[in-house]
C-alpha cells in the first residue's frame, strides 16, 4: 500500500505541475492573440478564440492521461498501450466503466487518479469559465462605452 501511495503522490505531483505549466503556456498564447480579438469582433471570431482555448485544455488533459497510461505500462498492469490508455482515460474522467481493472497491488493508484482527474478537470472548467467571462466583460465594457458616447 505504501508503494501505491508513493507512486500516486508522484504522478499526482507530475500532473499538477503539467497542468500549471500548460495553463501558463495557454495564458501566454491567449495574451499574444488577445490584441487581435476586439470587443466589436463578430461572434465567429470570438468563438474561434474560445475553441482554441478548449482545444488547448484538451491537449493538456491528453498529456496527463497519457502519463497515467505510461505509468500503468511501466508498472506492468497492461500489456498494450491501448488498454492502459483506455483505463487511464475512463479513470481520469471518473467515468470508470469497471470492465478493466488494476491488480490489487496498484488499484489505489487508479482510485487516486480518479480524484486527480476530477480536480484537474474542475480547474480547467474554472479557467474556461473565467476566459469566457473575461471576453463577455470586455464586450459589455465596449458596448457601455459606445452607448454612453452616443
Amino acid at each position: 500500500m505504501l508503494a501505491a501511495l508513493f507512486v500516486s503522490f508522484l504522478i499526482c505531483s507530475v500532473t499538477v505541475v503539467m497542468h500549471m505549466i500548460g495553463l501558463v503556456l495557454l495564458m501566454a498564447f491567449m495574451r499574444a492573440r488577445s490584441g487581435r480579438i476586439r470587443p466589436q469582433d463578430n461572434v465567429l471570431r470570438q468563438t474561434g478564440f474560445i475553441m482554441l482555448v478548449v482545444f488547448g485544455l484538451f491537449a493538456i488533459h491528453a498529456v496527463e492521461i497519457w502519463s497515467y497510461a505510461l505509468l500503468y505500462l511501466m508498472l506492468g498492469e497492461f500489456s498494450t498501450f491501448e488498454g492502459a490508455l483506455y483505463f487511464a482515460t475512463s479513470t481520469f474522467t471518473t467515468l470508470g466503466y469497471g470492465d478493466v481493472l488494476l491488480g490489487e497491488k496498484w488499484r489505489l493508484v487508479g482510485a487516486i487518479e480518479g480524484f486527480n482527474g476530477f480536480l484537474l478537470i474542475g480547474w480547467s472548467t474554472a479557467f474556461l469559465v473565467s476566459v469566457i467571462g473575461r471576453l463577455r466583460a470586455i464586450e459589455f465594457d465596449w458596448l457601455d462605452h459606445h452607448l454612453d458616447g452616443d
